[in-house]
């Protein structure tokens, strides 16, 4: 090791308590920034997973025109074949297909006009929370059979419950009159309005016959494992896809621009927050610096007149600091990786946070999401702050004159 790292690492200890104050605050530092960093994409992917899994999957296969328009004549040809294809690819959770339509609903006195899914009762449970938020009576069982499960809003409105009939009215897929009645079997209480309160789920079968679909869907839908999966599960089903562009494969971010956004703008106001902390953390390295070089004034102008350069002298500062920075980065680094990596596996959740997450079929609990960018980012950041804050104090001693520094008390 170089006599300058020996000396630069015996000049922290000339003040122990300063040095360890310094010390704390970069390991706090880093400690909150490596545990908020990981819970907040840890938070992410969990409004993703239950924004996701409530409506729209993680992926869909669609008519490349219907995400801007949802005509009834853009549809998947031969929809029902996908799923058995798409479950093999690993990573894949889930696949069903939906057809979706619209029409004037009636009850026993009044009438709203709906948004109507066509859904496999059998494939719906495996890419969608809905079916388990079923509060009175129960979720579809028949694929033919003319029922309906609906929002607990829309049968208020329509002032309906269970076992009555639902009246749809509207338009076919071929421009003929679709009209029917299916029996309510089920209310679902979602939480979310826009579902609660136009929300009608119909067996697919009886949605083909309805609205004259001839086997064809709008979308087949497909849920993954885990949101890292998307890229890989992505590429595999694009090879699947016939070639041209008679199909489009849509990711989360287009089916759900509202919530990349919303993600975005948590993001750059959770990045000011960390800029705030590591600044302060510089600025007390940058105290301590500049307390250690003025305390030394005297000593420095002596090594000057010696015939030490003060570009040498700069790089001794810079050295102490880089120890200073590296202490901090280490012990903060290992402290909130442990931490972080023990709620990542266990999670943890507030006090009544399960009793209100099990009421929406949701998990309770949060777990942080560990990673190369959730754990490095923060410290890293924090050690090229401090050394940041090194420069300074270290161009001060250029400016030193060997007689007057001499002369300092």
């Amino acid at each position: 090791m170089s006599i300058s790292w020996v000396l630069a690492w015996r000049n922290l200890w000339r003040h122990r308590r300063r040095t360890w104050l310094t010390v704390g605050a970069m390991i706090l530092c880093n400690i909150l920034l490596v545990g908020l960093i990981s819970l907040q994409f840890g938070v992410y992917a969990m409004m993703i997973d239950n924004m996701l899994g409530s409506v729209t999957g993680h992926l869909q296969i669609q008519h490349p025109e219907y995400l801007e328009d949802e005509r009834m004549r853009q549809t998947v040809p031969r929809a029902t074949e996908w799923p058995d294809k798409i479950a093999q690819i690993p990573g894949v959770r889930g696949v069903t297909v939906r057809a979706t339509g619209f029409a004037l609903a009636a009850g026993t006195e009044r009438s709203f006009g709906i948004r109507v899914v066509g859904v496999q009762p059998a494939g719906e449970p495996t890419v969608s929370s809905l079916p388990g938020l079923v509060k009175q009576g129960r979720y579809l069982k028949d694929g033919s059979a003319a029922e309906a499960v609906i929002g607990a809003r829309l049968a208020e409105n329509l002032k309906v419950t269970v076992d009555d009939e639902l009246v749809l009215l509207g338009s076919g897929r071929d421009g003929s009159v679709a009209a029917s009645i299916a029996t309510i079997v089920g209310i679902i209480e979602s939480g979310f309005p826009e579902v609660d309160q136009t929300l009608a789920q119909v067996p697919l079968a009886f949605f083909d016959d309805t609205f004259s679909m001839r086997g064809e869907a709008h979308s087949v839908v497909i849920r993954l494992d885990a949101l890292n999966d998307l890229d890989s599960v992505a590429a595999n089903i694009q090879i699947l896809l016939p070639s041209g562009d008679s199909l489009a494969l849509r990711t989360w971010e287009e089916l759900q621009p509202g919530l990349k956004q919303a993600i975005k703008s948590d993001l750059v106001s959770a990045w000011f927050m960390y800029a705030v902390l590591i600044v302060l953390v510089a600025l007390s390295v940058l105290n301590t610096q500049l307390m250690s070089v003025l305390e030394r004034t005297h000593e420095f102008g002596v090594m000057l007149a010696l015939g030490l350069s003060p570009g040498r002298l700069a790089r001794l500062v810079g050295m102490e600091t880089c120890l200073l920075g590296a202490l901090g980065l280490v012990i903060g680094l290992s402290l909130g990786l442990a931490l972080t990596w023990y709620l990542s596996v266990h999670g943890f959740t507030y006090p009544g946070m399960e009793e209100l997450a099990a009421r929406f079929n949701l998990s309770g609990r949060m777990y942080p999401q560990v990673s190369v960018l959730t754990t490095l980012w923060g410290p890293l950041t924090v050690f090229v702050g401090v050394l940041l804050a090194a420069v300074y104090p270290a161009l001060l001693l250029f400016r030193l004159r060997p007689v007057e520094a001499m002369q300092a008390v």
